[in-house]
């Protein structure tokens, strides 16, 4: 159901219809209209967000319950009506998606134009298992220990503190993964990538940016590792007691930097043009390359 009222400057309403809560307020940013949909789960709900444009934003909470909240916005109220939020649930699967409306942008001032957008911000259990799509905004995913899978075509992505494995994936935009575990696979193609916690495998690519690994003591290997930036530098720090057979492959003209102490090394040990060596006891590869940067290699 869909609240309209007269535009008026500062002009607010919120109406509660069941599960469902629309609200509508009217600033300097044109027409806003909120809907708020709740769904009861398990404790591990499989819980889908699409947006065609908006940002998206889902947190952790200690209830089996998913709560979505939509903020649609547009130049006004015709515009946003236009826009429509479409929820199902079977199970303990539940999809939220906004669909872009017809029309295009709005003229709104000289040079300027606003689209209509649609941002979502989710609650959800824990273990909850999310996909997140949108085609512009930015990703944030916090304190979740299910799998994440988050994509958007024009945006940046930032988790943390999780736990299951993450697919993190920006058309343009850069990816920040802090204190994770489990699996980590981030690509983007414009755009730096930060990686800290313990994950168990890592798969990084840039297209254009820099690459930032900042592994946490306890973290053990369970697959190869890869990281390559087509341009940029990377830079990695291991702790004590990190196992890993290591090839290290600059750009050209470009070095590796090393601090670690390896064995069986070749190619030198402190700054080199490629390096291979072993740390600890070896055991899975990490790979580093870059096309046109420089590789360092901390001890954590």
């Amino acid at each position: 159901m869909t609240l309209r009222l007269p535009a008026a400057a500062g002009l607010a309403a919120s109406v509660l219809f069941g599960q469902a809560c629309v609200g509508v307020n009217f600033d300097h940013e044109g027409h806003i209209e909120r809907e708020q949909k709740r769904f009861e789960v398990g404790a591990a709900p499989e819980v889908a967000l699409y947006t065609f444009d908006g940002s998206v934003e889902v947190r952790s909470w200690d209830r089996n319950e998913v709560l979505v909240e939509v903020e649609k916005r547009g130049q006004d109220a015709e515009a946003v009506g236009k826009i429509q939020v479409l929820s199902e649930q079977s199970g303990n699967r539940l999809q939220v998606e906004a669909r872009r409306p017809g029309g295009g942008s709005t003229f709104v001032g000289v040079g300027v134009f606003r689209s209509p957008s649609a941002r979502m911000t989710a609650s959800v259990p824990r273990g909850a298992h999310v996909v997140v799509r949108t085609g512009d905004g930015a990703i944030v995913a916090e304190r979740l220990d299910g799998r994440l899978e988050l994509r958007t075509r024009d945006g940046s992505i930032r988790t943390l503190e999780t736990t299951g494995d993450i697919l993190a994936e920006s058309g343009d935009g850069g990816i920040s993964i802090e204190e994770a575990s489990g699996r980590v696979e981030a690509r983007t193609d414009d755009g730096s990538v930060r990686v800290s916690g313990t994950p168990g495998s890592v798969r990084v690519r840039s297209g254009d940016g820099t690459v930032v690994l900042r592994i946490r003591q306890g973290a053990v290997m369970t697959e190869d590792w890869m990281v390559a930036t087509a341009d940029g530098s990377i830079s990695v720090e291991l702790p004590d007691g990190f196992n890993a057979r290591i090839e290290a492959a600059p750009g050209s003209g470009s070095r590796v930097r090393n601090d670690l102490t390896l064995a069986n090394v070749e190619g030198g040990t402190r700054e080199v043009r490629r390096l291979r060596g072993t740390l600890g006891s070896g055991g899975h590869l990490l790979s580093l390359r870059t096309s046109d940067g420089t590789i360092r290699l901390f001890r954590y």
